[in-house]
C-alpha cells in the first residue's frame, strides 16, 4: 500500500560482505532484516550487497530474463530475496546488484527499488568507477530515475554518483524529496564521502542517505562505513562509528521539509538546464 506518510521510517544496513557469494550474504541480511526491531518503510543496503563490488559479472552478475517485470518465477534469487524482505517488513527495499539484463548488450550494476508488492523500479548507475575498472565490466545507465512511496518522492543513485552534483540536481519543477546513495566506498577515500552527502544534503534541499559496507573486499580494500542519515539542513540524524556493523535508522520528516523549503525557497533560484 502506498499510502502518504509524514514520517518515513528509514533503515539504512552497515554489514560487510562475503566477497562474490551471493548465499551467504543473502542469509546474512536476512537474518539482520529479521532481527530488525520495530517497524520501518525503507530498507537499504550497500552497493552490489551479494556478491561486494565485482568486476566479474560474467560469472557473478544476476542474469534477468527479458520478461522478468512481468513474471516473478524467473528472478534470480538476490532479487527474489529482496522481494520477500519488503513482504516480511511492510517495506520497501533499496540496493544494488551486479546484473545481466537480457534486454540489453552490457551488463549494469543495478540499483532495485523492491516494493511488498507490485512493480519493481530500477535505476542503472550512471556514472561507472574507472579506477577500478568499473566502465570495462559494465555500461552506463542514462536515465535518472525517481521513485515514488508512501508519497515521497526519492531519487536513486550509487556510490560514485556522489561526486557529480549536476546529475542529481534538485530541479524545481521535479522536485524529490531524499536522495538515496548505496555504495562500497573504500576507506582511504570515506572523507570525501562524508563531506559529499552533506553536500549534497543542503543544495538540493533534501533528506539523504548513504549505506557503506564495511570490511575488506576479495582486492584487500578496507571500506570502514561512513553510513549515514542526513537532514536538508546538512545535520547528521543518525550515524554509525567507524567499521561497526549494524543500522542507522532515523524518520524523515515531511512536515519539516516543507516547512524549511517553504521558508528558504532556494530550489526556486537554480538556473535551468538539462540533464545529459
Amino acid at each position: 500500500m502506498n499510502t502518504t506518510a509524514s514520517l518515513l521510517r528509514v533503515s539504512a544496513l552497515q554489514t560487510p560482505l562475503v566477497w562474490e557469494n551471493p548465499t551467504a550474504n543473502a542469509e546474512a541480511i536476512g537474518r539482520q532484516i529479521g532481527a530488525l526491531d520495530g517497524p520501518c518503510d525503507l530498507i537499504v543496503l550497500p552497493e552490489m550487497w551479494a556478491t561486494g563490488f565485482t568486476m566479474d559479472p560474467g560469472t557473478h552478475a544476476c542474469v534477468l530474463p527479458r520478461a522478468w517485470q512481468n513474471d516473478e518465477a524467473p528472478w534470480p534469487a538476490p532479487l527474489a530475496a529482496m522481494r520477500q524482505w519488503a513482504r516480511e517488513r511492510d517495506a520497501a527495499v533499496i540496493g544494488s546488484l551486479s546484473c545481466r539484463d537480457e534486454a540489453i548488450a552490457h551488463p549494469v550494476n543495478r540499483c532495485f527499488f523492491v516494493p511488498p508488492n507490485g512493480p519493481v523500479e530500477f535505476y542503472d548507475k550512471r556514472h561507472l568507477f574507472t579506477f577500478a575498472g568499473e566502465n570495462a565490466a559494465y555500461g552506463p545507465g542514462e536515465d535518472r530515475v525517481i521513485v515514488e512511496w508512501r508519497g515521497w518522492r526519492i531519487l536513486l543513485q550509487v556510490c560514485y554518483d556522489l561526486r557529480f552534483p549536476v546529475f542529481s540536481r534538485n530541479r524545481n519543477e521535479d522536485r524529490y524529496d531524499a536522495a538515496v546513495y548505496v555504495a562500497n566506498w573504500p576507506a582511504a577515500r570515506v572523507g570525501a564521502w562524508e563531506s559529499l552527502l552533506v553536500a549534497r544534503a543542503i543544495e538540493n534541499q533534501c533528506y539523504v542517505v548513504g549505506v557503506n559496507r564495511v570490511g575488506a573486499d576479495g582486492k584487500g580494500i578496507d571500506h570502514s562505513g561512513g553510513s549515514a542519515l542526513i537532514d536538508a539542513y546538512g545535520q547528521t540524524q543518525a550515524e554509525l562509528e567507524p567499521d561497526a556493523c549494524g543500522w542507522v535508522r532515523g524518520d524523515w520528516d515531511r512536515s519539516e521539509l516543507d516547512r524549511y523549503r517553504t521558508k528558504f525557497p532556494v530550489l526556486g533560484d537554480a538556473d535551468p538546464f538539462k540533464l545529459t
